[in-house]
């Protein structure tokens, strides 16, 4: 017979949503993970203005579009919200030499893993792709700097702050290649200074704001505010040994789940490039 040994450790990806762009905050009050509003900061445009109106003729017009001299604008702040996501993993095993402990464990560690990368996805599917104004142009899909460039472009007309460029994982190879991204610390940041997520969980979805998946040789790239992430606690189901057992074929079942509540600000947009 062989020898039982420990399982090989893993690590999530380092650039991830719960990487160092991000904001993670590991909530105490369990009605945030019910989900979260707030009046959006930054959206407003900041304008300047004249104190010393140049003299204009006696009943001349102003030009279409403008406002008399020394009218200020104001902005209403929009309300924006995030839901929650709740990401689970479960374990099935034979109650034969398999402990609720050992079960415990390895479900935990299982959850810590994956965790990451499932909620990039959902992040991905549910706010991203739903929110975001579709730059790809009329001929098809751009290359890989180009699409960064417009996504930094459309970012910069509604956002003056530094904003996150979430890039699936199979195509963070081709931003080296180009420069577009450089090592920031423990980050990683546009020429522009924007921060980078390079997610397995984006590449898992790859769709753009229709919902439909990349066509093959082209991915959809995004750009949003910054992110913050509320973290839950990590729940394992059932608490007991006797309830995760499953009499009938004598199975073991143990499930670890937490709840997330992703959320970003401003504008979103995407782009398809080719990666070909």
């Amino acid at each position: 017979m062989k020898r039982r040994v420990a399982a090989i450790p893993g690590r999530p990806l380092p650039h991830g949503i719960l990487g160092g762009c991000t904001e993670v905050i590991d909530v105490t009050d369990p009605h945030d993970l019910l989900g979260v509003e707030w009046m959006a900061l930054g959206c407003c445009p900041v304008r300047d203005t004249d104190w010393c109106p140049p003299d204009e003729s006696p009943g001349a017009e102003p030009p279409p579009g403008s406002h008399p001299p020394g009218v200020k604008e104001f902005c209403d702040p929009s309300h924006e919200d995030a839901e929650p996501v709740t990401i689970y993993a479960g374990v099935r095993c034979s109650t034969i030499g398999w402990s609720y402990q050992e079960a415990t464990e390895h479900v935990r560690a299982a959850l810590e893993l994956g965790e990451q990368q499932a909620v990039e996805s959902a992040f991905w599917r549910y706010t991203l792709a739903p929110r975001a104004i579709d730059l790809t142009p009329d001929d098809g899909p751009l290359s890989v700097a180009q699409g960064v460039a417009a996504l930094e472009g459309c970012l910069a007309e509604s956002y003056g702050g530094i904003g996150t460029l979430h890039v699936p994982a199979g195509a963070a190879a081709l931003l080296g290649c180009c420069q577009v991204i450089r090592p920031d610390g423990d980050t990683l940041s546009t020429l522009a200074g924007n921060c980078v997520i390079v997610g397995a969980g984006y590449s898992a979805a790859n769709s753009g704001p229709d919902g439909l998946p990349a066509p093959p040789g082209t991915a959809w790239l995004y750009i949003s505010g910054p992110v913050t992430v509320r973290r839950g606690p990590m729940d394992v189901i059932p608490d007991r040994a006797g309830a995760s057992i499953d009499r009938r074929v004598n199975d073991r079942r143990v499930l670890a789940e937490r709840t997330y509540v992703p959320a970003t600000t401003c504008t979103v947009c995407a782009v398809l490039v080719s990666t070909c």
